[in-house]
């Protein structure tokens, strides 16, 4: 018998797994293929916008994710430098095979972690409350827990064309009973589709002509607790290439032989990431899209073609290689094409991501309906974590939209829903200012203690920073430079001054950096730089930052209204009958969470505001 049987072995369930047995609970792994755990089906990169603070967050909270990029990347560069702190975020290139190697060894490590290969059929549930699942050999597991991460493999059909092939991003075996069995015990299941572009091989690609990107040459780590393992030297290039208007044409000209267009497909796609197919029609008074040329490994020659996803039979994919600069002669190692998948409705879930129909099971990833390895690691950690704080029978882990993205990510999906597969972006956060890249430890690594993720020796470091920060901020404060300081002045190209100020004031000038008033006033601050850049940030934004917490505030008021589970909104006056049925369907914890459901307006908050102070 085991406490957490998680099912799956993708990016959530590694991190399910790890914090389930890191947390002190006998864990089993359930996965179709061991060699696949940890895969990268997709796109080679971990982190981007937004994505890249999903990472930072889950290192924050204890989670695995940002140490094994650390451990296994082949480029690194932080995006968006040119534009406010708010939407900086790092791109990893992962290698595909030094990731998983690398997780795998981390599992397989793992105290109170068990691995099992095999395929899940069946829960085991008795009276609305799982305990434990069946296998397709029919063998019989019991746990007090199971989380499910299946990933794209609930009948997954791989669609090219007008072919529909069952199985999984490799050709593997699909998980075909699994789903029909979850909606035999009452959950909903939808039908959603994703793709991935071809893999072309890197020696027929003219690289000269097109435009390179290379990584950052300053050191940088996602994770907190790691110093750099690369030489900035060793970096892989990336580059950039564009559709044209004769790859266009190719498109159009085919449209009904791809599975989209051709009608073949049931599931609903990313609106946030289509096929190039639905781009060309869907913006036509583009000329060109851009496209990346990522490299997949160190240990072979795939070429990742970033934006050109198909699902073109393969004659026309040739085609379409081929019209763009650079691949005129590319040859193509792996073909694009479409997958279909099951998923459960997200609505069904509750915010700690236990399913609200039966009892005891946790869902995270691509089942939840969300997109991209980040998202799915986050939600991998939460339910690995509301897993053990439920068998200490412990409150849930629940994240605030102003604490971090991956509460925005799980509150979007439980209080809004989605029919299509849902990727996190910076527009999502309305609060973004506040969940910044360089913050995330500040914002969530006491919970991660609190919770036992985080060990003493992290934690003391974590404090240790947040005092620098606090000596650095009081002598900037207490320190003053004057008007008779005019060489200085003159030296950090700045504008003069009439009277003394604090070094903190003169820090808000923007061409003014801690780094060169150290220099030139030989001031000798000796802290770290993750020291010096929050110290900067917040100066610089401190007053777009203190309204943002004002506004948060104003969440967090409506957050701290609790609503009773099970209270009965029939017997609530007033309320519209829209948001009466919106609110008995989702049964949201929180005020504030109720006033985000879709067709639930103010004046119904405000009734159910009074209403709750009555019954209290």
């Amino acid at each position: 018998m085991f406490d957490i049987i998680v099912v799956g072995g993708g990016h959530a369930g590694c991190e399910a797994s790890l914090a389930s047995a890191r947390l002190g609970h006998k864990t089993l792994l359930v996965t179709g293929n061991i060699k696949n755990i940890a895969d990268m089906p997709c796109n080679p990169s971990i982190g981007g916008p937004a994505k890249g603070i999903l990472v930072r967050e889950i290192d924050a909270l204890g989670g695995e994710m940002g140490i094994n990029t650390d451990k296994s990347h082949i480029q690194l560069k932080m995006l968006n430098t040119k534009k406010g702190p708010a939407v900086w975020a790092l791109r990893a290139q992962a290698d595909k095979i030094t990731y998983p190697k690398e997780m795998l060894k981390t599992l397989k490590n793992q105290e109170n972690l068990e691995i099992k290969e095999a395929i899940v059929d069946d829960l085991l549930v008795k009276d609305q409350k799982v305990y434990g699942v069946k296998l397709e050999n029919q063998e019989q597991i019991i746990s007090q827990i199971v989380i499910l991460t299946t990933g794209t493999y609930l009948k997954a059909d791989i669609l090219v064309g007008d072919k529909r092939t069952p199985g999984g991003p490799h050709g593997e075996k699909a998980a075909k009973n699994l789903s029909n069995n979850l909606k035999k015990l009452g959950l909903t299941i939808q039908r959603l589709k994703t793709g991935t572009p071809q893999r072309i091989l890197k020696s027929s690609i003219d690289f000269s002509v097109l435009e390179r990107e290379d990584g950052d040459q300053v050191l940088r780590t996602f994770s907190y607790d790691i110093k750099p393992l690369y030489k900035i030297e060793n970096q892989e290039p990336c580059y950039l290439t564009y559709t044209n208007l004769k790859t266009h044409q190719i498109i159009k000209d085919n449209l009904q032989k791809s599975s989209m267009y051709g009608g073949y497909v049931q599931g609903i796609g990313p609106r946030y990431c289509p096929s190039i197919e639905d781009k060309v029609v869907r913006f036509t008074d583009k000329e060109r899209h851009q496209l990346f040329l990522e490299p997949e490994s160190l240990y072979y020659d795939d070429i990742y073609l970033q934006g050109f996803s198909t699902s073109m039979p393969h004659d026309i994919q040739d085609k379409m290689v081929h019209s763009l600069k650079g691949l005129e002669h590319a040859i193509i190692k792996k073909y694009a094409y479409a997958i279909e998948y099951d998923a459960i409705d997200p609505l069904e879930m509750q915010a700690s991501l236990e399913n609200k129909i039966i009892e005891n099971l946790f869902t995270a990833g691509q089942i939840n309906g969300t997109s991209g390895y980040e998202e799915a690691a986050a939600q991998g950690l939460i339910a690995g974590i509301n897993a053990s704080l439920k068998l200490r029978q412990k409150e849930p882990l629940i994240l605030k939209r102003n604490e971090a993205y991956i509460g925005v990510l799980i509150d979007d999906l439980v209080t809004k829903g989605t029919k299509e597969p849902y990727r996190m972006l910076t527009s999502r956060a309305e609060y973004r200012l506040l969940l910044r890249h360089d913050n995330a430890d500040l914002r969530l690594r006491e919970y991660g203690h609190e919770i036992g993720l985080i060990n003493e020796e992290k934690y003391q470091r974590f404090k240790q920073k947040k005092q620098d920060i606090e000596n650095l901020l009081t002598y900037l404060k207490n320190n003053k430079i004057t008007p008779q300081e005019k060489k200085f002045l003159e030296k950090l190209n700045t504008s003069p001054i009439l009277d003394g100020i604090s070094l903190y004031e003169f820090l808000k000038r923007p061409e003014i950096n801690i780094n060169n008033l150290n220099k030139v006033l030989n001031l000798d601050l000796n802290y770290q730089d993750e020291v010096i850049e929050q110290v900067e940030i917040f100066v610089k934004y401190e007053g777009y930052i203190k309204k943002a917490l004002k506004e948060a505030e104003k969440l967090k008021q409506m957050e701290n209204v609790k609503i009773p589970y099970n209270l009965n909104y029939q017997e609530v006056p007033n309320l519209a009958s829209e948001a009466r049925q919106k609110l008995n369907q989702i049964k949201p914890l929180t005020l504030g969470q109720a006033s985000r459901i879709s067709g639930v307006n103010p004046s119904d908050i405000a009734i159910l505001s009074i209403y709750l102070k009555r019954i209290k």
